[in-house]
């Protein structure tokens, strides 16, 4: 077992963000301090050198990287990978593959990633699936309503009002309600999403919450949905694993990694008449839906937290020997 070490944690969503990069910052200090170590979150204030640094975000993360390695040029760094980083317009940045060469190891947060990078780069790649909790308490499901949760930003990639147009294609006698948490990316995205509202009564956009806010709501659905084009490990999905939520999700590596590739609530990328069927069919087949409820409880073993803080420890033990 390596020695209590001195850990610090870079990324690049504040204090306060609701990010999935902050969440996770938030969840690896909690668990590597579990696991006996010092941690601190970049930004907060630094409790002497650090043995080792993980940062969030190659792209977004290299300066803090650059930063403290110019204090240490033999620090060892561990770079999280995410979906950016991986699928998106980041990938193949400069500053991006720097950062990627220059880590002694990579962290993908589920196994498919692993085909996304260059074969000189896998073997310093490992999983760290990441954890979700159920919420300690519950609310019941809103009885005169048929309420489908997603949680996303409002940006290109997530396509976060795809549910809301599939609902728009419901029966009249349907109770389906879509309740959509995330904050808007810009203005724009903002005027969307009122607009929908307000020609959409299937449609409710909460905004930006809290995870404390957000994890009640995904307990409580009848079912979840991601509509992203991409993503590299999505937490809420984990989350809604983790409370045994029924899921719907796009067919991309992210969903897959967790779902299977024969999950029954899968729908293609961008699909809206796809997902509408398949909100149909939550609806108004109960052994439909009781299949996918059985599936996220049998796969929220997955999500355990203590499977991540065992691959956390494996990671760090591999790295301490360089210390």
């Amino acid at each position: 077992m390596p020695r209590p070490l001195n850990i610090a944690i870079a990324t690049p969503s504040p204090r306060g963000s609701t990010h999935g990069n902050r969440i996770t910052a938030l969840r690896w200090a909690k668990l590597l301090r579990e696991l006996g170590h010092r941690v601190w979150i970049d930004g907060e204030a630094e409790r002497g050198a650090p043995d080792l640094l993980i940062a969030l975000h190659a792209w977004r993360s290299a300066a803090a990287i650059e930063r403290q390695r110019a204090r240490n040029p033999r620090l060892p760094v561990a770079t999280a990978l995410t979906g950016t980083d991986l699928y998106g317009a980041y990938r193949e940045l400069e500053l991006t593959q720097r950062t990627l060469a220059l880590s002694d190891r990579l962290i993908v947060l589920q196994p498919l990633a692993l085909r996304a990078l260059a074969p000189e780069l896998r073997a310093k790649a490992r999983v760290v699936r990441q954890s979700a909790r159920a919420p300690e308490r519950r609310i019941a499901p809103a009885a005169d309503l048929f309420e489908v949760v997603t949680v996303s930003h409002l940006r290109a990639v997530k396509d976060p009002l795809l549910p809301a147009r599939a609902a728009r294609r419901a029966p009249a006698s349907s109770r389906l309600r879509i309740v959509h948490l995330g904050g808007a990316h810009d203005e724009a995205w903002k005027l969307a999403a009122e607009q929908e509202m307000r020609e959409n009564p299937r449609y409710l956009w909460l905004g930006e919450r809290r995870h404390a806010e957000a994890l009640p709501w995904i307990a409580r659905a009848r079912a979840f949905v991601l509509s992203s084009r991409s993503e590299g490990s999505p937490s809420a999905l984990l989350e809604a694993l983790a409370c045994g939520t029924p899921v719907l999700a796009t067919r991309i590596d992210g969903a897959v990694a967790s779902l299977g590739r024969r999950h029954p609530g899968l729908f293609e990328v961008g699909d809206e008449e796809g997902l509408a069927e398949l909100f149909r069919r939550c609806e108004a087949e109960p052994a439909f839906l009781a299949e996918l409820a059985r599936r996220s409880r049998r796969l929220a073993a997955l999500v355990a937290p203590e499977r991540e803080r065992d691959a956390l420890h494996q990671l760090i033990a591999e790295l301490a020997p360089e210390i």
